[in-house]
């Protein structure tokens, strides 16, 4: 990741795949307490102003709850990301496609859109991993391990 030859950010989605090692029950924000299974999730995100810094934002451990994703991040640890470039706003395509093959948090991580959510969860990190590349390749996007 880094500047474009242009002076351009990358701009993209990105994927963090997030490992929750045991039963969780955490207040989110306006969503109240949530509760969470162990296993893995996989949130979906978009930055079209730099890819870089937010993706940063989200793995670093000293940060402010902005969103609902903050709240779980406090509770579990980031094992992998996935981005893809694009310069249009792809993550609500993506994540209606994750919702067709992966459980949904519902509400999560889509307060801004019309989305039910941008959060998927399976226990198996390989299957999650497996069916977010296959999402990406249907939405026409590259997908590139960060």
């Amino acid at each position: 990741m880094g500047a474009r030859g242009s002076g351009h950010s990358l701009s993209g989605v990105y994927a963090l795949f997030i490992h929750v090692p045991f039963a969780l029950s955490i207040p989110v924000g306006a969503l109240g307490v949530m509760n969470f299974d162990p296993g893995y999730y996989c949130y979906i995100g978009s930055a079209l102003g730099g890819i870089k810094q937010r993706v940063a934002r989200h793995l670093r451990e000293q940060k402010s709850d902005h969103w609902h994703i903050d709240y779980l991040l406090r509770r579990s640890r980031v094992v992998d990301v996935v981005i893809a470039e694009t310069r249009e706003r792809q993550e609500c395509a993506l994540a209606r496609r994750m919702r067709t093959k992966f459980a949904a948090i519902e509400r999560f991580g889509s307060s801004d859109c019309k989305c039910s959510s941008h959060l998927f969860y399976h226990p198996e990190l390989h299957t999650l991993l497996r069916g977010l590349l296959g999402s990406m390749k249907e939405e026409g996007l590259k997908p590139l391990k960060v």
